[in-house]
């Protein structure tokens, strides 16, 4: 299962990624993120770099539990995550942001996601890409608000 969104900043590409390499900056924009203010969080090495893991444990079923690992970071183009999903599902998936510079002072962003969906639930693959995808495009809106300032 891959689910892919973009959307353009008025801003330049090298703003857009350093803001978006530490990890922790996903509390300000990731629907997930701002769901429950009260869920535990942990943070395992330097963020920004490789190896960087995010922990996560929340009440609220639509958050659960689960960690982020930073896996990769090419410069100014691209951060790799590995997401491992411990609640409400097991279940193991990537996800990346791509900067792309589209002018002087404006970035498309894509974030990406992919899971494998194994049968049964491979059945409902097009309930989640639907339900993820405005997940994903609600976060990348609060992304643009952010960095337009």
């Amino acid at each position: 299962m891959r689910i892919e969104k973009s959307i353009g900043v008025n801003r330049n590409s090298r703003d857009v990624f350093e803001y978006l390499r530490f990890t922790r900056n996903q509390d300000y924009f990731s629907v997930w993120n701002m769901a429950d203010p009260s869920m535990k969080k942990e943070h395992k090495g330097e963020d920004g770099k490789v190896g960087f893991v995010y922990s996560w444990d929340s009440t609220n079923k639509n958050v659960g539990a689960g960690e982020q690992e930073t896996t990769a970071v090419v410069d100014g183009k691209r951060i790799d995550f590995s997401l491992r999903f411990f609640r409400p599902m097991t279940n193991t998936g990537t996800s990346s942001f791509v900067v792309t510079e589209a002018g002087k002072d404006s970035t498309t962003v894509s974030w990406i996601f992919d899971s494998p969906s194994k049968f049964p639930m491979s059945l409902f693959s097009f309930i989640f890409k639907k339900m993820l995808g405005k997940d994903l495009e609600k976060g990348l809106v609060n992304l643009k608000g952010i960095l337009e300032k």
